[in-house]
């Protein structure tokens, strides 16, 4: 059976936007894209746009309710705040929060997500709300045993919430807390691998020289190498296709050249980097370079929430100001970087990104009639600059709905994970200042 969805602008991503536009869906995937009056207009949405289904490539679903831990803490502060209280919480927690943060991206739009996970629980939760996922499980330390036995460990109690729609990846989390061997070893396994590069210019002064305010915390860290992460990846060839660099903001130009050389995607985190004070990343050197780039949210820790079109808006505003050129991104460049661009980086374009026939029917439908952006001039730029999850209609994954505005229950999930953010706040204030 077939279903066509309908709408002012479909924008394939892949083709050039099509006015009242249509998309067929059969057996969970794309079987047309086209003008409405050849489709037939089936189920139609007024005053919208139909969308690929939004990429967030990287997220921390497990962190949903950690929004402003550590406001304006510096980073290795920020960080040793968000270590202590994660401490705190019980694995029924951590489930708690995953499933909200699956909620809410789904609600934003997001049909698929690249997330670093610390405890395994994100691969249930994107199972039972039916998400997308590439689930990179964390690892840490310089021995390669050891990371590997939670590797391991972490792998047997996800197995039975993977499938072709949940998928295992491995994240060796940084070079700052794992070691090159762990590095080497999260290789061999042949998995989709993520991992946190030149994320701050402390960072890099760090692991140079062990110089800088990381000296203050460095008995948390492992020893310095001498040289940055992506130069020692590079040098050791452990950088490549299925590898995805998390933020890149401390990048000089031979280090663009070894991402470009090597097919590593990066994910771009501008409001993450951007409320850590970190910096912005030279997202037009890295395209311009053929870098595959991709757009994530990363942890409400450090960007409040999942909402991946604060993040595209984010993302123009930081290109724009960087290059101080109001042509440096386009709206539909950003688009594509939050689509195409972070299936790219996981690994999935062949199958998500854009809105082809056959593909995954993954796609999001946002109303924008309510907005100063309508009627149109740019449908692109009006998803981009107008979007949210509040004007999100709903949200397919594989041609089902997995969100509609109206028809979700919150309540459940947001009590769930509110009561873990209070056991968190409570154990906070009940730890001695130090």
């Amino acid at each position: 059976m077939t279903e066509v969805l309908s709408a002012d602008w479909v924008l394939p991503v892949e083709g050039e936007p099509i006015r009242d536009g249509a998309v067929a869906i059969a057996d969970g995937r794309i079987a047309a894209v086209g003008p409405a009056a050849e489709l037939g207009s089936g189920t139609r949405y007024e005053g919208a746009v139909i969308v690929p289904g939004l990429v967030n490539a990287h997220t921390h679903l497990e962190y949903a309710v950690y929004g402003g831990f550590g406001d304006g803490q510096p980073f290795d502060r920020w960080l040793a705040t968000h270590i202590e209280r994660k401490a705190l919480l019980e694995p029924d927690d951590i489930l708690a929060i995953a499933r909200l943060g699956a909620l809410e991206c789904l609600a934003s739009g997001v049909t698929t997500v690249g997330d670093a996970s610390y405890a395994g629980a994100a691969a249930r939760a994107a199972d039972e709300l039916g998400l997308r996922a590439t689930v990179y499980l964390e690892v840490f330390r310089a021995d390669p045993e050891s990371a590997l036995e939670r590797f391991e460990a972490l792998r047997a109690e996800v197995g039975p919430h993977l499938s072709e729609r949940v998928r295992l990846g491995v994240s060796p989390h940084a070079p700052y807390t794992t070691s090159l061997e762990v590095y080497a070893a999260c290789a061999g396994l042949g998995l989709p691998q993520m991992s946190h590069l030149a994320e701050t210019v402390t960072e890099r002064a760090w692991l140079v020289s062990g110089a800088g305010a990381w000296r203050a915390f460095g008995d948390r860290l492992l020893p310095p190498s001498g040289t940055t992460g992506i130069r020692a990846l590079g040098k050791r060839g452990l950088l490549g296709p299925a590898f995805a660099a998390v933020h890149c903001v401390d990048l000089e130009h031979d280090e663009v050249e070894l991402l470009a050389a090597s097919g590593a995607g990066v994910v771009h985190c501008p409001r993450s980097n951007g409320y850590l004070g970190c910096g912005t990343a030279p997202v037009r050197a890295l395209l311009d370079a053929g870098v595959p780039v991709g757009l994530g949210t990363d942890s409400p820790n450090s960007a409040v929430d999942f909402d991946l079109f604060a993040e595209l808006r984010a993302c123009v505003l930081a290109a724009r100001a960087r290059e101080r050129d109001p042509a440096a991104l386009t709206a539909g460049e950003a688009l594509e970087l939050a689509t195409l661009g972070g299936a790219h980086v996981l690994g999935r374009a062949d199958e998500i990104g854009s809105l082809v026939p056959g593909k995954r029917a993954d796609l999001a439908i946002v109303e924008l009639a309510d907005t100063g952006l309508h009627p149109w001039e740019d449908p692109a730029s009006a998803a981009v600059l107008a979007g949210s999850p509040d004007r999100v209609r709903a949200t397919l994954v594989g041609g089902e709905v997995r969100y509609e505005k109206g028809k979700v229950e919150w309540r459940k999930a947001r009590s769930a994970a509110a009561d873990a953010r209070r056991r968190m706040l409570a154990g906070a204030s009940a730890a001695p200042p130090g």
